[in-house]
Order: structure tokens, then C-alpha cells, then sequence
């Protein structure tokens, strides 16, 4: 196999991988607090196949990782009580995840347990202040104000129950994605209370895919992986032709 050959193959590799991702993202499309995602491919150089008569090295595709973008979607008003929704780019809820370790997420679609606690759409316990938000199920509906706090009505009186957790990562290629719409810190830096996020009651931030580009992608990436493939095949059949004909020199 030949240089052209290689480069073509790391190609339809990366190209495979864009497939997965841009699928996953139409797949996301309806997932609240979701961030699209893209596959961030470089040319690398690398000795080629054949010294001679090419010395200069050739310049494969790789894999640089996912890039994940996280402007803000839209918001999506559906009156009920406990969906949050948070204005402002690289803000966060802060959740207990699995195993107890600490993560963040935009997704606010948040119920009550029986015992009154405030969790996730995936059970993780929501974050307050001064620890896990716990709701009284007698009181009345809880009221949250734009900065996060939370009151609920007894007896006519209005009652403080804590304040939502909201915080702000400043780099946000510290975060690695857990699954379940969270995400953690990868690195030392830590997140810091984001005292200037407003926390909106009865809205949920939709997904920032957009599926006409999506659906773009996806006939881009089959169109370039069929036009690498016949790259392939004919650069097989000119190698082929040529043995065959030296054979016959010979």
C-alpha cells in the first residue's frame, strides 16, 4: 500500500468518528441543556510509506479530540415550578453525580423526591448553599428568584428553604462529560460562584443543535467517505495494472 492509500485511510477514519459524533448530536437534539459537539481533526506529518523517490514526510489525518460548543439555547417556557433554566454562558448547577463526586450540568428539568428533595431528571441531588435543597411537600408551591433563592409559603408567611447552587468554570476545557447531561473538572481549577447568573423558574434551555447543519454533515461525511473509498480503489487498480505490466516485460 501506497502513501496516497495511507492518507486516504486516515481520512475515513477521522471521517468515521465525525459520523458517530454528528449522529449523537441529532440524536441530542431534544435533549435539554445539551451542547453539540464536532470532531477537531489536524494534518500530521508522518514518514510515508515509500522513501523514495517522495522524502518529504506526508501529512495524514488526525484526531484532535471533541471540541463541544456551549452557547446558550433557547428558552423554552413550561410553567412548571421546579424547571430551571440558567441565562448566561458557562454557568452551571452544581448536582451530586454518581459515587458522591461533585459535577455540573445545564439541564434544569428538576423533580421532588418523597422525602422532598430536589433532584435531577437522572436522580442526582441538586446543590444549595448550605448543602442538598430539601422542599417541604406540605408547603406551598416553592418560588425561585432570579438569583436562586428559593422561599415557600406556610401559613401566609413566605419561608427561605436555601439558594441554588449556580456556578461559573471559567475555561471550559477544564470540563470532561460524564453522561446523563453533566459534566466535571478535569484539571485543579476550580468553579467559582457565579453571583451575577440569573436563574429562571418555569423555562428550560433546549439543546444548541441544529439539525439542518446535522443533517448537512452527515451528507458531507458519506460524500467524502465514498469519494476517499473510489480514491482508494482506483489507486489499487493503477498499482495492480502496473505489476501486470512489468510482469509482462519480464
Amino acid at each position: 500500500m501506497d502513501n496516497a492509500n495511507y492518507v486516504a485511510l486516515s481520512r475515513q477514519i477521522t471521517l468515521q468518528r465525525e459520523l458517530d459524533i454528528s449522529a449523537n448530536n441529532l440524536a441530542n437534539m431534544n435533549t435539554t441543556g445539551y451542547k453539540f459537539e464536532e470532531l477537531l481533526v489536524n494534518a500530521e506529518p508522518g514518514a510515508p510509506a515509500v522513501n523514495a523517490p517522495i522524502r518529504t514526510p506526508a501529512n495524514f489525518a488526525y484526531d484532535n479530540g471533541v471540541g463541544r460548543n456551549f452557547t446558550q439555547g433557547t428558552m423554552n417556557q413550561t410553567g412548571a415550578p421546579l424547571d430551571l433554566a440558567l441565562n448566561g454562558e458557562g454557568t452551571f448547577f452544581t448536582v451530586t453525580g454518581k459515587n458522591g463526586q461533585t459535577v455540573y450540568t445545564r439541564d434544569g428539568a428538576f423533580s421532588m423526591t418523597g422525602d422532598g428533595t430536589l433532584v435531577t431528571a437522572q436522580g442526582y441531588v441538586v446543590q444549595g448553599d448550605g448543602g442538598p435543597i430539601t422542599l417541604d411537600p406540605k408547603k406551598g408551591e416553592p418560588v425561585i428568584s432570579a438569583d436562586g433563592i428559593i422561599t415557600q409559603s406556610y401559613q401566609g408567611q413566605a419561608e427561605r428553604v436555601g439558594k441554588i447552587s449556580v456556578v461559573r468554570i471559567a475555561n471550559m476545557s477544564d470540563l470532561s462529560k460524564n453522561g446523563d447531561s453533566t459534566y466535571s473538572l478535569t484539571s485543579n481549577a476550580a468553579a467559582i460562584p457565579a453571583t451575577d447568573a440569573a436563574v429562571r423558574q418555569g423555562f428550560l434551555e433546549a439543546s444548541n443543535v441544529n439539525p439542518m447543519t446535522e443533517i448537512t454533515n452527515l451528507v458531507r461525511i458519506n460524500r467524502a467517505y465514498t469519494t476517499l473509498a473510489n480514491i482508494v480503489d482506483q489507486n489499487s487498480q493503477l498499482n495492480r495494472s502496473a505489476v501486470e505490466r512489468l510482469g509482462k516485460v519480464a
